[in-house]
């Protein structure tokens, strides 16, 4: 079944990337850059320098999976990270407010129950 959800972690790249780039090199750059198995099930987000164009993805049962959406008009707006990181972890919630287009430096979210670690 396709789809992401609130049980899947997401990991927002954060560099701009060549939208020409398919499975096997964004997977190159998540085992390189990230030192991560890009088959873990993890979502990795990855964003074109003029922030019109983001791909996401993600290993699910026998293979992996590719989303992409270009904007006719607009940016994507990427929340404020650290330099010296590679990938932003975001939450679901963050993740559709990214692909909706609506500012994530703005919203705070209310204080919610967590299950421990």
């Amino acid at each position: 079944m396709f789809g992401l959800g609130v049980s899947h972690r997401y990991h927002l790249y954060r560099h701009p990337t060549d939208m020409r780039k398919s499975f096997d090199s964004l997977a190159g750059i998540i085992q390189k850059e990230l030192q991560a198995s890009a088959q873990d099930g993890t979502a990795y987000i990855f964003i074109n320098k003029s922030r019109d164009k983001v791909k996401i993805l993600q290993w699910q049962a026998g293979g992996f999976v590719l989303y992409y959406k270009r904007l006719e008009s607009g940016r994507f707006e990427l929340p404020a990270y650290d330099e010296a990181v590679t990938s932003i972890k975001l939450s679901y919630s963050q993740l559709v407010l990214l692909i909706d287009g609506v500012s994530i430096a703005h919203v705070r979210g209310k204080k919610r129950y967590k299950l421990p670690a």
